[in-house]
């Protein structure tokens, strides 16, 4: 539903400028310019000010109306020849549209366009001279790498596009726009190769979109939650990335990108679980230390979840798997704590995550301050005051600094959120409890689904071909097909006659 009103347009100026202003309330940053070319033909130009080129409008549209010959070729004609006649022998614009419907005169109106109306024709014809000011392109601020490329989408529909055309020079990179959002009327695009995506996929894609049926798409992440298999599940079930590189990287195994005008973050579906610990840089770098840092990402995860949860099981339940030596440092240190080590663990982690979204949300300029007292100064001060122990301190650290390892934040977050479930189990039942949650952890993994994908393969369905490109990176040579769980057309990237592995 594009506007709140329906019916052609009519063909007297006036009644149609009376009709706009009582649907805009009289808004003051509509702008009507009146223009009288000879004795017989009288113009109307409608836009929106700040959200069209200004200059342009100036330098190419009233220039070209205005021009002598203009009023010559357009005197004594019929209004609906004078519009073809703007379209084709004056205007210079490359995007001219005939408007006809009352609601789309609206909706291109509050898009950034600039709507022509010739008295006496109920067509009205729609400029395109977009001119709002944005962000630009500038290096990505979530997903940074050491070698790659160093640019990241804006919050511009049409130059997140082009990005991704840079990338990806071909005919079958096809493009379609909808709008969605009953009053903010959102453009969301999808991006995606005819010839590779699976073309169920793609009809699956469009159906989940236009059956979204809101008021306001302001984020991708309101598309994200809207169309995700399972809403009630911690882990993320769509990869999104500010980075143009890994948006068509995932276009060119078959996936489909969903692009939202207002965000620099495009969504790729479907995902599964090894995707998020891929990074850009990986496939810039050599495959061995490629597959190296992916094993550090890993273990990086697993730190994440398991640290604290390891560490109040074995304190609390089982003593005798600590060396002697150990144990007595650690009764050492917890001797002046008044807290169990649950409790303990409990609120440093509360800390930590405090300290985490302040760094966040305040000023840049003193974030940097806070987090220095908020670690060293306030952690010193609490082992000092015997509030908590030294050896809870380095534990609580090595967790923090391993969840930046995990190159995209939504799986980040999913780990924070099971960690304190794990912390939980082993404070009342020690390693059975951290094992029970681990049985469950699995089992969510398991049942999960993207779009019909399986959230765990390769691992679950086992599919040997697809380990090249999973927790392991073997080199380019060895990477011939795509991905088998997308269910591409066309599965070959590579030459088979060319050189290389299997």
């Amino acid at each position: 539903m594009k506007s709140t009103v329906e019916g052609k347009l009519s063909s007297r100026l006036e009644v149609n400028h009376e009709q706009l202003y009582k649907l805009l309330g009289e808004s003051t940053d509509l702008v009507r310019k009146q223009l009288k070319l000879g004795e017989h033909t009288e113009l109307a130009i409608f836009y929106i000010d700040g959200l069209i080129d200004n200059q342009l409008l100036h330098n190419s549209i009233l220039y070209s109306l205005q021009e002598g010959r203009t009023s010559a070729l357009l005197e004594e004609q019929d209004p609906d020849k004078k519009i073809e006649i703007l379209t084709s022998r004056v205007l210079m614009a490359g995007d001219l549209t005939v408007v006809q419907d009352y609601a789309q005169f609206v909706h291109d109106l509050l898009s950034g366009n600039v709507m022509l109306m010739v008295e006496g024709t109920d067509s009205a014809l729609r400029i395109g001279l977009p001119g709002w000011e944005d962000r630009g392109v500038s290096e990505p601020s979530s997903q940074s790498v050491v070698r790659g490329p160093m640019e990241g989408f804006s919050e511009n529909l049409r130059t997140n596009t082009a990005l991704i055309r840079r990338k990806i020079k071909d005919s079958q990179l096809w493009l379609e726009t909808m709008q969605i959002g009953r009053v903010t009327q959102t453009s969301v695009s999808i991006m995606y190769l005819s010839h590779i995506a699976n073309k169920e996929l793609v009809q699956e894609v469009k159906r989940r979109l236009n059956s979204i049926d809101t008021d306001s798409i302001l984020e991708s992440g309101y598309i994200e939650e809207f169309i995700q298999d399972k809403v009630a599940t911690p882990f993320p079930t769509i990869y999104n990335s500010d980075r143009p590189d890994t948006i068509a990287a995932g276009i060119l195994e078959g996936k489909v990108a969903i692009l939202v005008d207002g965000t620099p973050f495009v969504l790729l579906a479907p995902t599964v679980f090894v995707s998020f610990f891929q990074s850009a840089e990986d496939y810039y770098q050599r495959a061995d230390i490629s597959t190296l840092l992916r094993f550090i990402r890993f273990l990086a995860f697993f730190i994440t979840l398991f640290a604290p949860a390891f560490y109040v099981a074995i304190t609390t339940y089982h003593q005798e798997m600590i060396p002697t030596n150990l144990v007595i440092s650690l009764a050492a240190q917890r001797e002046t704590v008044p807290f169990p080590t649950f409790v303990e663990a409990l609120m440093m982690e509360l800390t930590y995550e405090i300290l985490r979204e302040a760094g966040v949300r305040i000023p840049k300029n003193v974030g940097q301050a806070v987090s220095i007292v908020g670690t060293l100064v306030i952690g010193q001060a609490a082992v000092a005051a015997g509030f908590i122990s030294s050896a809870m301190v380095i534990i609580v650290s090595i967790t923090a600094i391993s969840s930046f390892v995990i190159p995209e934040a939504g799986m980040s977050i999913a780990a924070r959120i099971i960690r304190f479930f794990l912390i939980a189990l082993a404070g009342f039942m020690g390693l059975y409890g951290i094992l029970c949650g681990v049985f469950l952890v699995v089992l969510h993994l398991v049942s999960l689904r993207s779009f019909g994908v399986p959230y765990m393969s390769p691992l679950g369905p086992f599919r040997p071909t697809d380990l090249k490109d999973s927790i392991f990176r073997f080199p380019w040579p060895f990477l011939r097909t795509r991905p088998q769980e997308n269910r591409t057309q066309n599965l070959h990237r590579q030459n088979r006659s060319k050189r290389g592995g299997s």
